[in-house]
């Protein structure tokens, strides 16, 4: 009986957003093979309902197409973020979307994957974000870099410790596991990002990953 309780307790709390039903219908069903990991509290076709269904069930994670028929999936994510700044938003993508993932990610997406992704690599995406990780697939992140070119200003730089750290980050790890690495505490890898932030001009983690590729500081 402890250890159902348990499994209950630390069972990712799922909302999915998708407005094509084909394919809401597919990722429900993958993802319901991982019953021990997630707990999917309900489906929404539309922004608006999915914004309804965060004040009902308040999720762990949202699971969100960009493209809804409504309220865009930017917006969705913006109103989300500001109610509810507990909930993690993940992006789920296509790849002529790169410009609208980015304005995602500026809104406070914590990260974005492709559609087509296996199920084992969604619930590791949804075990990264509800942790404090970024999710960055490295497809997207190159799409990402041919899209937008880095530019001519002069930037400021990074030191090595903001880029072993950024690194890092794009590998997924939390801001707590990334100091245990580093042997850093948790509040010198905080003021570390905050450097890096004013650095990028950038205000989340997922955004800094995000212009720091594009900006050829790190690899994809």
């Amino acid at each position: 009986m402890g250890d159902a309780s348990e499994s209950q307790a630390t069972r990712i709390r799922l909302l999915i957003v998708e407005d094509q039903l084909r394919i809401l219908d597919r990722q429900r069903k993958l993802l319901d093979g991982y019953p021990d990991e997630l707990e999917i509290v309900g489906t929404a076709r539309n922004g608006r309902d999915a914004v309804d269904l965060c004040e009902a069930h308040q999720p762990d994670v949202v699971l969100l197409d960009l493209g809804l028929p409504d309220i865009d999936g930017i917006e969705v994510t913006r109103r989300i973020r500001k109610r509810w700044p507990d909930t993690e938003i993940l992006i789920f993508t296509i790849f002529d979307e790169e410009a609208r993932v980015l304005d995602a990610v500026r809104a406070g997406a914590s990260g974005y994957l492709l559609k087509g992704a296996p199920a084992a690599r969604i619930v590791e995406a949804l075990r990264d974000v509800h942790q404090g990780g970024s999710v960055i697939q490295p497809q997207l992140a190159r799409a990402l870099l041919r899209r937008f070119q880095p530019p001519t200003a002069p930037e400021a730089a990074l030191t090595p410790r903001e880029t072993e750290i950024l690194t890092l980050i794009a590998k997924g790890l939390s801001n707590r596991r990334a100091a245990e690495v580093l042997e850093l505490s948790r509040a010198t890898v905080r003021t570390h990002l905050e450097h890096i932030y004013a650095k990028l001009d950038v205000s989340n983690r997922t955004e800094a990953v995000t212009e720091a590729i594009r900006r050829g500081i790190i690899e994809p």
